[in-house]
């Protein structure tokens, strides 16, 4: 197994351990669970560098890579829901997961039709994943009405409408093919 596929098997261990130490109760449970997945977050930019530099890409870190990370933002995004238990953080957070779930299955679609280069990750993809990175890692390591936390939600909702704008654009990059099935 090469070491990207290792890192990425690395992410999806680390969720449960985020889980865990998120409902710890202690003091230092928030910025611990920051911390593993600010730590995931660098995985997720590392695999895919390192692939790319030795040349290991694989079919099935292509597979699992995109897992890992759906599952840990989405899972640190649910976290965050109940911890915040407010409006402001349920609607970017629920655009974020919805957004996720609509472009893995339509990535699924185009594929099959021999056709996922259409639908490939775009700059804008790149530069959401990094805004709701940060969020997210700010999200949980400070309390909820620190000035940190305030910066995590609008740099949250600044990844939201980043999200709704590449989910547009993969939605017209598929739109001949999607207008076609009807």
């Amino acid at each position: 197994m090469s070491i990207p596929n290792l890192l990425t098997l690395m992410r999806i261990i680390l969720i449960p351990l985020l889980v865990v130490t998120f409902y710890l109760p202690w003091w230092w449970s928030f910025p611990l669970a920051a911390l593993l997945f600010g730590l995931a977050a660098i995985t997720d930019w590392f695999d895919g560098y390192l692939a790319r530099l030795w040349n290991q890409s694989t079919s099935f870190g292509a597979f699992l890579d995109p897992v890992a990370d759906k599952l840990m933002v989405a899972i640190a995004l649910g976290l965050l829901i109940e911890r915040y238990d407010d409006v402001l953080m349920t609607l970017p957070a629920l655009v974020i997961i919805g957004r996720e779930i609509v472009i893995s299955a339509l990535r699924e679609w185009m594929a099959e039709l021999g056709k996922r280069a259409n639908v490939a990750v775009s700059k804008i993809g790149k530069y959401k994943t990094a805004l709701q990175m940060i969020a997210i890692l700010l999200l949980l390591c400070f309390p909820p009405g620190s000035l940190i936390a305030w910066l995590g939600i609008a740099v949250l909702y600044i990844a939201a409408m980043l999200t709704l704008w590449s989910m547009i654009q993969y939605l017209r990059a598929a739109w001949s093919e999607l207008t076609r099935s009807l």
